[in-house]
């Protein structure tokens, strides 16, 4: 199956051909949705064959390298259409594939009716296509293919309905920020490529190859300046602290595209790149410390907001991007297992989470139709009580929100915990451990805090909407609820493949079959870092206790502000205003960005516009037909077209030159 990966993009590239070409000719949903589930659904076949050969090869003989054709040769530089599998890859695309066919399959039922229903099918496929070339990718280049791919269908997705000024204009955020990261990228890579090359004649962008040269590589300098590049890519991609602003906007497109952009592709790219890139990463400690600030900052900045915001998809799209934080702070910690560990658990149930939200306002939206009412069907301030109505997409949501608030026995818990233990007892940053630490176990209490608010909110109470809109709630579809059951079966069970050795059950099969993929990274963490302090199991039982304890504490505070005592909030935002002002509004990050750069940039555009190329510009073009203007009206009138005028011409020239020859 190996010699057949090339396979795996390939399928959804030809639904979104065929779709994108012939789909508004068909006009038949059923056809349409079916080719693009079904051609994702073949790249999930292949990549569970792929995964099944792999599991059957000795460790160290699980890398493949398949070129589908030479590419770009040129002297020293060389790169090949050329596709990575290994272990690490084998795991993206089986959650890009699975979970990505659940999305096709679930947007099926919730596009129909649609009136662009063909497109957002092929850009689905499109995007899936991108995000499988970017983890497949045997070099930079096609990686970097993947990359811009994604942001592209990004592009695309979020402003799927374009009719309206808000989708068009994240759309345009999310491009404009993403190429922002895309910059830094590109310089790392450049940096990269040319240090190896001119130092050591290692002209090279295959992965492999410069897995092999890393050992030239030195510590820190020139490593530090490429990582960080390197990192502000990241960032974009995978919204951190200072481009994230673009993903919560993301919400103007459909449910399912949060769906895929939060949970198996886009966001994911990111924590994906420094996986792949650890033995470059870690020989930078410098990028690794700020890569596990900025992912704790972001954690606990994100989690923050998610505690007052009343649209059901946002509170999950800064959800997302806490959780992402977490996924950074693992790679800063060099705890790269943990952190791709948690990208996987979180797209299960992430994706259920956002799929479950569809759910509800697909719900809400047609209860809110019949009974002819303008409220928000996104609004969780007129929900409530859904729980009757909607038992499948409850429960779902439910065992999903437990697992992402780190409740033991849930998938979210074994990778979240996992991310914090080895924030307090990594080798790398010294006494900087305790506050990453801490600040990771805060940002884990107020994401259970916020995400029970949410259920609370959604599910629990008393139905908000009008007693005829009632009437007309139901639960979903099965081609929606299916791909909900599978998801939550997943949030609770998934993470059972990477249990801590602590527990002892199980066997953590996650570590050890990525153990080859992160070994030269381990390995030059042992050499270039002071071995950490020795901890005993019992501080690892007690913090995993804590942790578990601060969860419970999220939860409880949600349960009394929203159950028990649900006068509480509104007295709360009536004593503090401003506090609550302030993170109702996101801290006004995005306000500030309009001060610092968004204004400005509009500024010097409109003076470029009004004052140089106006007066400048069309001044000059303008003046110089003036002056040709004003020249031939003055000439024009020697061009009289009477002969006497003409003799008086010639007979005042021949006395001038008679007169020039006598007087000179």
């Amino acid at each position: 199956m190996l010699e057949y990966v090339w396979l795996i993009p390939l399928f959804p590239l030809l639904g979104a051909v065929f779709n994108g070409l012939l789909g508004k000719k068909i006009k038949n949903e059923a056809v349409i949705g079916g080719i693009a589930t079904l051609m994702i659904f073949c790249s999930f076949l292949v990549s569970c064959g792929i995964l099944m050969q792999l599991i059957g090869l000795p460790a160290e003989e699980r890398v493949f390298e398949k070129v589908v054709f030479p590419w770009i040769h040129s002297g020293n530089f060389k790169a090949d259409m050329a596709f990575l599998v290994d272990p690490l890859s084998a795991i993206m695309i089986m959650v890009v594939t699975g979970v990505g066919s659940l999305i096709h399959l679930y947007s099926i039922g919730y596009m129909h009716g649609e009136e662009g229903f063909y497109r957002y099918f092929s850009y689905l496929n499109l995007f899936a296509m991108s995000m499988l070339l970017l983890v497949l990718g045997g070099n930079m280049l096609v990686m970097f293919i993947g990359w811009e791919g994604v942001g592209l269908c990004s592009y695309l997705l979020i402003g799927y309905y374009f009719h309206k000024k808000s989708a068009g204009d994240a759309a345009k955020k999310a491009f404009v920020m993403n190429r922002v990261g895309d910059f830094g990228f590109l310089i790392g890579l450049f940096t990269l490529y040319w240090w190896l090359g001119s130092n050591h004649n290692v002209w090279t962008i295959n992965f492999t190859e410069i897995k092999a040269a890393s050992s030239l590589l030195p510590y820190g300098g020139v490593v530090t300046i490429a990582t960080l590049c390197f990192f502000v890519g990241a960032t974009g991609k995978s919204a951190q602290i200072p481009l994230y602003t673009w993903l919560p906007d993301a919400m103007e497109g459909p449910t399912p595209v949060s769906a895929l952009i939060h949970a198996a592709t886009m966001v994911t790219a990111g924590v994906y790149m420094i996986g792949r890139m650890s033995f470059v990463f870690v020989k930078a400690p410098d990028t690794m410390m700020v890569i596990a600030i900025v992912g704790a900052a972001t954690a606990i900045f994100a989690a923050t907001i998610g505690t007052a915001q009343n649209d059901i998809k946002r509170v999950l799209a800064y959800s997302t991007v806490s959780q992402l934080g977490f996924m950074f702070l693992a790679m800063g910690v060099g705890a790269f297992t943990a952190g791709v560990f948690h990208l996987m658990t979180h797209a299960f149930f992430k994706a259920c989470l956002f799929l479950g939200s569809g759910s509800v306002i697909h719900a809400m939206h047609h209860a809110l139709h019949h009974a002819h009412s303008h409220d928000d069907p996104q609004d969780m301030r007129n929900m409530g009580g859904l729980r009757k109505a909607m038992p499948i997409t409850f429960i779902t949501f439910l065992v999903s929100t437990i697992a992402i608030a780190g409740i033991p026995g849930f998938s979210g818990f074994f990778s979240k915990d996992e991310i914090l233990w080895q924030a307090f007892a990594n080798p790398f940053h010294g006494g900087l451990n305790i506050f990453l630490w801490g600040t990771g176990a805060i940002a884990a209490c107020f994401t259970a805090f916020y995400m029970f608010r949410l259920v609370f909110m959604t599910f629990f109470g008393e139905c908000r909407i009008t007693a005829k809109s009632k009437d007309h709630l139901h639960e979903s579809p099965l081609v929606i609820t299916i791909p909900l059951m599978v998801l939550g079966f997943l949030a609770v069970f998934g993470g059972y493949v990477g249990m801590p050795k602590l527990l002892g059950m199980l066997p953590n099969y996650f570590e050890h079959w990525l153990e080859p993929v992160f070994a030269t990274a381990q390995g030059y963490a042992q050499t270039y870092v002071h071995a950490g302090a020795h901890h005993s199991h019992a501080l690892e039982w007690g913090l995993m206790g804590l942790s578990v304890v601060i969860a419970v504490i999220g939860i409880a505070i949600a349960y009394i502000l929203y159950i028990a005592s649900p006068s509480i909030p509104a007295r709360f935002t009536a004593t503090f205003p401003a506090l609550h002002r302030a993170v109702y509004n996101k801290w006004y990050i995005d306000e500030l960005y309009d001060f610092l750069f968004i204004n400005p940039c509009k500024a010097l555009g409109s003076f470029l516009w009004k004052g140089f190329d106006v007066l400048v510009i069309d001044g000059i073009v303008d003046g110089v037909a003036k002056v040709v203007m004003g020249l031939s009206g003055m000439l024009k009138n020697l061009q009289s077209g009477y002969v006497h005028n003409y003799a008086l011409s010639m007979a005042l020239g021949v006395v001038v030159i008679i007169a020039f020859y006598i007087f000179r």
